[in-house]
C-alpha cells in the first residue's frame, strides 16, 4: 500500500506537533507535494488532501491511502459524516500508519454540503461529537476537526462554543479553526477563502475560554513572524496557499519554530534531493509534471527565478529528456 522508497528526506520523523502544520488542499497537497514539504521541513505536521469516507470505502483505498514513509508526521484528513463509516476509514488510516484523523468541518463547497461534509457540520454539532467519538472508539492515534469559527445562520460566539464544548465531550482536544465563518450560498469555495473577514479575536477568545484545548490558527497567515506572534497566544499554526505558493518559507520553520540547529536547507539542495524521487516515478511510467507542478514555488525573488518556472510548467511538456531539463532548472538555483 505504501511507498517504500530508500530515498528518504529524514533518518527518522520526528513527534508529531501540531505547532507548525500545512494546510490539507484538494489539488495540492498530494503525495508528490508533501514528499518535497518534507525536504524543506522535518517537524511540519503534514495533512493529506480531503478524502471522502465513500472514496476509501467503495473505490480504490489503497491509492487514496498511500504515502511515503518519509512524509511523517503525517495526518489523514477525511469527509464524512456517518460514524461508521469514519470509524472504518479511521481504521485503515492507523493500519497505513498515519499519525493522525482529522475530520473536515470547514470545506464549503455545495457538492461536500449536499453530502454532509464540511461546513455544513458545524450545524449539528451532536453529530459532529457521535462521530468524533465513533472514530476514538475505534483508533488509538490522535482524532482531531478542522473547522470555522461559524456558518451563515450559525456564527454567533454562543454557537461556536456550543460546537467545540460537545465536540470536546465527545473526547477532541485540539481544534483547528480557519478563523473566518463559512457563507454556504452564493460564494464559491475559493471566495469563502477570502471574503468573510478573519476574525482572530474569535479564535483568541476560544482559546481563552477553553484554556484546556489546543487550539491551532488557520487563515490568512503568511510569514514565520506571523507565525511567532500568533504562537503567543495559540498552540499553533496551520499555512495553506502561502505554505503552497511561497514552499521555501517551510526552509527556516525548524530553526525559528522548533530549535533545530541544522543548517538551513537551500533551494538548490531541496531540488537536487527530490531528483531521485523524481527518477523513480519516472521510472515507474509517471510524468514529471506530476511531481515539479509542486516546486514551482521554488523560483520566486531572484534573477532567473521566471525562466526557473518556465522550464518546469512549460518546457517541461516537451522535453525528451525530462531528467535533463530538471538539471537545467536546478543550476537557476545554485547558491540560492
Amino acid at each position: 500500500m505504501l511507498d517504500k522508497q530508500s530515498f528518504s528526506p529524514a533518518e527518522s520523523s520526528p513527534a508529531l506537533s501540531r505547532r507548525f502544520s500545512v494546510a490539507p488542499m484538494m489539488d495540492w497537497t498530494d503525495h508528490h507535494c508533501r514528499f518535497f514539504l518534507r525536504l524543506l521541513s522535518k517537524h511540519a505536521l503534514l495533512y493529506t488532501e480531503m478524502v471522502t469516507t465513500g472514496a476509501i470505502l467503495h473505490g480504490d483505498h489503497e491509492r487514496f491511502l498511500r504515502h511515503n514513509e518519509a512524509e511523517h508526521p503525517l495526518a489523514l484528513q477525511l469527509g464524512g459524516s456517518v460514524p461508521a463509516d469514519l470509524a472504518a476509514c479511521a481504521r485503515m488510516a492507523e493500519a497505513a500508519g498515519y499519525d493522525e484523523v482529522n475530520l473536515n468541518v470547514g470545506c464549503p463547497s455545495d457538492r461536500v454540503q449536499n453530502n454532509m461534509i464540511g461546513a455544513i457540520l458545524m450545524a449539528h454539532p451532536a453529530l459532529v461529537a457521535d462521530c468524533v467519538k465513533a472514530m476514538r472508539d475505534a483508533v488509538s492515534i490522535p482524532v482531531t476537526v478542522k473547522h470555522r469559527i461559524g456558518i451563515n445562520g450559525r456564527d454567533s460566539y454562543a454557537e461556536l462554543c456550543d460546537f467545540v464544548g460537545q465536540v470536546n465531550e465527545a473526547g477532541c482536544t485540539s481544534f483547528t479553526v480557519h478563523a473566518r465563518i463559512a457563507i454556504l450560498e452564493g460564494l464559491s469555495p475559493k471566495e469563502n477563502r477570502d471574503i468573510p473577514p478573519l476574525r482572530y479575536d474569535v479564535a483568541a477568545q476560544l482559546k481563552q475560554d477553553f484554556p484546556e484545548l489546543e487550539i491551532i490558527l488557520n487563515g490568512g497567515i503568511k510569514t514565520l513572524e506571523q507565525c511567532h506572534e500568533h504562537l503567543q497566544t495559540f498552540d499553533g499554526v496551520m499555512l495553506g496557499r502561502e505554505a503552497y505558493h511561497n514552499p521555501y518559507l517551510l526552509a527556516e520553520v525548524d530553526q525559528q519554530l522548533f530549535g533545530s540547529t541544522l543548517q538551513v536547507i537551500s533551494r538548490a539542495e531541496a531540488l537536487a534531493q527530490l531528483r531521485p524521487y523524481i527518477a523513480e516515478h519516472l521510472a515507474g511510467g509517471g510524468t514529471m509534471h506530476h511531481i515539479t507542478r509542486h516546486v514551482l514555488g521554488l523560483g520566486t525573488g531572484f534573477p532567473g527565478a521566471r525562466r526557473f518556472r518556465q522550464l518546469l510548467s512549460v518546457d517541461i511538456h516537451k522535453a525528451s529528456d525530462p531528467l535533463a531539463l530538471l538539471d537545467q532548472a536546478g543550476e537557476l538555483l545554485e547558491g540560492r
